[in-house]
């Protein structure tokens, strides 16, 4: 998995980072701030959806019931609670889980705390880690649970423990780092507080797609070898400025495990039951969004509510009120809901980017003494006395019909408390240019390096199992297959430009950097189409190099078109309070 979507043809991301009593014990998932030691129990197997007890269940009207049950108007239903319904596909899927549940329980402590977690593999023929997906690990890298470079996997039957400091504060996550996993499910939340007490209710919001006819194993292989429905190929789906998403089928979103399967033919939905979010009248809640999706970016808005985010992968923003934001899988969000309005029930909308297809789901907003009921409310119409302002951008434009302005996340502040960057010190400067080609027709790499994981755990033993990159075999215009690294040099300011162009262009997926958080400095975007937002052309700031016809050079070796940008000169970066993250 790893990163934040880089739009098509268009496309660098510059980004600096450093290349840097007695105990009270805690044996749960609720820690005070007063414990200095917090440990935990997580046990992950395969579990199958629409199932309890043996009993297969079935959803209408927003709830579950046994299968034999004939009139529900007079049957008690199933406990939701007791089931991964996913998105209510009555043929039960396989799917992980975490503890019995998908997403797996929340992991809540407090920063500075010594976190101890033990992780029984109980799948029944996989290996398994857990990536602690946002923190630093500064002391104890090899705990970051990623197979075959910090550790070798937990095998199945048998126990690891994880112990390591919760730093940085935020919203954060934890999930599988092998193979599929993580879309499988194996998945769950780990929030570092601050030692305060907090004024508003929190809640945490996982948004996934879902594809209920394979599961994520099937779906790769199949992405990798072919997807067909019946003897047609599909076709990418595209987002407004042209971005082609990968292939992988969509047939429902899901928030915290929770969705509802659309007949794209009807546009009648199944009724399985979704989640619900209950807030009292003239509280504010901070709402923790985390995208543990595959492959597709949300737009997510609450009807009647505005948003007012302050945080992106648990590093704090200048608050900015928007009418919706896009969140891109491995990104976290928080946002501030005031709720202030009547006493009902309100939609919480999640649409992916895609155009002309009804991809979505949704959840309840749910204000103490509303009815148990569905809400009839309706989202925001953008229009030209009321425009929409949606931030995180992919994109620079929505076409002018739309009413809608774009915020990219370069246009977000980073808070003012926040550090500020490294400055550029001769000598302990850095800069790499990295292109991420990612495309149906060539194997996924970076600077034509296609990652072949070591043998045996990279961390603890450097020297074993490595495939050199070769440079007989890699190029400027070759790809080639190696285990791909970079090495940096202790203490200094590292620029990573981050690109995708030439032939590896054409599909956006998640880049996540591991035990270091990021300043987004510049991002740099192509040429669009004033009316149509439609991008009909390259960034050339970047120089390829490679093949003097930039189409068909794979931009291996890249650097700025003008060689007065290299040594820290970029004009325009955003040196007073840039935002940070590290997806």
């Amino acid at each position: 998995m790893n990163s934040t979507k880089i739009p098509l043809m268009a496309s660098w991301l510059v980004i600096f980072g450093f290349v840097a009593a007695i105990d009270t014990i805690a044996l749960c998932q609720n820690c005070t701030m007063m414990d200095t030691v917090c440990e935990f129990f997580l046990e992950v197997d395969h579990r199958l959806t629409m199932m309890r007890n043996g009993d297969l269940v079935y959803p209408k009207d927003g709830k579950i019931y046994k299968y034999d049950v004939i009139d529900t108007s007079n049957a008690i239903p199933v406990n939701v609670e007791d089931v991964i319904t996913a998105d209510g596909w009555e043929n039960p899927r396989l799917t992980g889980a975490v503890n019995g549940k998908m997403p797996g329980p929340p992991i809540i402590v407090y920063e500075g705390q010594m976190v101890i977690v033990h992780v029984t593999n109980k799948l029944i023929n996989e290996g398994l880690t857990i990536h602690w997906h946002g923190l630093f690990q500064k002391g104890t890298p090899w705990m970051d649970g990623v197979p075959f470079v910090t550790q070798c996997p937990i095998l199945p039957g048998q126990t690891f423990t994880y112990r390591f400091k919760a730093e940085p504060k935020g919203t954060h996550w934890y999930h599988s780092h092998l193979g599929t996993q993580r879309t499988l499910g194996i998945f769950g939340a780990l929030v570092i507080r601050e030692r305060k007490n907090y004024k508003e209710d929190e809640h945490i919001m996982f948004i996934t797609e879902y594809n209920h006819d394979m599961d994520s194993l099937l779906s790769y292989i199949k992405d990798k070898y072919g997807l067909y429905q019946g003897r047609t190929p599909l076709t990418p789906s595209k987002s407004i400025d042209g971005t082609e998403f990968d292939k992988i089928q969509f047939h429902s979103g899901l928030i915290n495990g929770r969705g509802r399967f659309y007949d794209p033919e009807t546009g009648n939905h199944n009724g399985a039951p979704l989640e619900v979010f209950n807030v009292y009248r003239g509280r504010s809640y901070r709402f923790r969004v985390i995208g543990a999706g595959n492959m597709l970016a949300f737009r997510i808005s609450v009807d009647d509510h505005s948003i007012l985010l302050v945080a992106s992968d648990g590093h704090d923003l200048e608050p900015i009120k928007v009418e919706s934001f896009i969140i891109n899988p491995g990104e976290s969000f928080d946002f501030i809901l005031v709720a202030n309005q009547a006493v009902s029930n309100y939609w919480i909308r999640a649409h992916t980017l895609e155009i002309d297809k009804n991809h979505r789901t949704e959840a309840i907003l749910r204000y103490d003494g509303a009815p148990i009921s569905e809400p009839t409310t309706s989202r925001m119409i953008c229009s030209a006395s009321c425009r929409c302002l949606v931030a995180n951008c992919p994109y620079l434009l929505y076409p002018p019909s739309h009413y809608t302005d774009c915020l990219t996340f370069n246009d977000l502040r980073g808070a003012p408390w926040n550090e500020p960057p490294p400055t550029f010190e001769e000598f302990h400067f850095e800069e790499h240019f990295l292109n991420f080609g990612i495309h149906g027709n060539i194997p996924a790499s970076v600077n034509g390096k296609v990652f072949k994981s070591p043998t045996v755990s990279a961390l603890t033993q450097p020297t074993e199992g490595i495939f050199a990159c070769d440079d007989s075999n890699c190029g400027e215009d070759r790809v080639c297959t190696c285990t791909h690294s970079i090495d940096i040099t202790y203490g200094n300011v590292v620029q990573l430009v981050f690109t995708t162009m030439g032939l590896g262009k054409g599909q956006p997926h998640p880049i996540h950097l591991h035990g270091h958080a990021f300043y987004v400095m510049k991002m740099g975007y192509g040429k669009y189409d004033n009316i149509t937002a439609k991008n009909i052309g390259e960034n050339l700031d970047v120089n390829c190099r490679g093949n003097m016809n930039r189409d068909e050079s794979y931009c291996n070796n890249a650097t700025w078109s003008d060689l007065s940008w290299l040594q820290g000169n970029v004009p325009g970066l955003k040196v007073r309070r840039p935002p940070i993250k590290d997806t």
